[in-house]
């Protein structure tokens, strides 16, 4: 199962990479707020997650916009998020991917395995993903295809935020 969640992490890491590249190729897109709302959201909700499977040290706080100074800023904290969950990620045993953490942030706090955590982190980033890639497409931009098949016909690259 590990193998499996690593590949979707690094397949998540991807996809945002390509649609950041495209975003800042389009200047349109990071000037646009419901767009760049939208990213904050992706990018925090994964780092929500990532608190949840732990090891947690302290409370967690969702940021806004107007948290970041830039979008390079984001940008930035994105990239930290990727590179920490590999790291979490790949920390993990079988064992501890099936223990129960808690998802405190719904109304009705609700209790789920990691492995189904970390699943629901990069499921939840690529419905968002296609929201934006429609909202760049009527800004008049041509959102990238980073669909998981697509990752895969591409031999698995890496992300290339730059």
């Amino acid at each position: 199962m590990q193998s499996y969640l690593t590949e979707l992490c690094a397949h998540q890491e991807w996809a945002d990479a390509e649609h950041w590249r495209v975003f800042e190729a389009h200047p349109l897109a990071l000037a646009d707020q419901t767009l760049c709302e939208r990213l904050v959201h992706i990018h925090q909700v994964q780092y929500a997650f990532l608190w949840m499977v732990g090891p947690r040290t302290d409370s967690f706080a969702f940021k806004e916009l107007k948290d970041y100074a830039t979008m390079a800023d984001l940008k930035t904290d994105a990239q930290k998020f990727h590179a920490t969950m590999a790291k979490v990620l790949n920390e993990f045993t079988e064992a501890q991917l099936e223990e129960i953490v808690n998802a405190p942030w719904f109304s009705r706090p609700m209790n789920i395995s990691r492995r189904h955590a970390l699943m629901q982190a990069a499921m939840h980033s690529h419905y968002h993903r296609g929201q934006n890639a429609t909202r760049l497409r009527e800004l008049g931009g041509v959102p990238p295809l980073t669909d998981f098949i697509i990752w895969i016909r591409k031999g698995q690259p890496p992300a290339a935020w730059i």
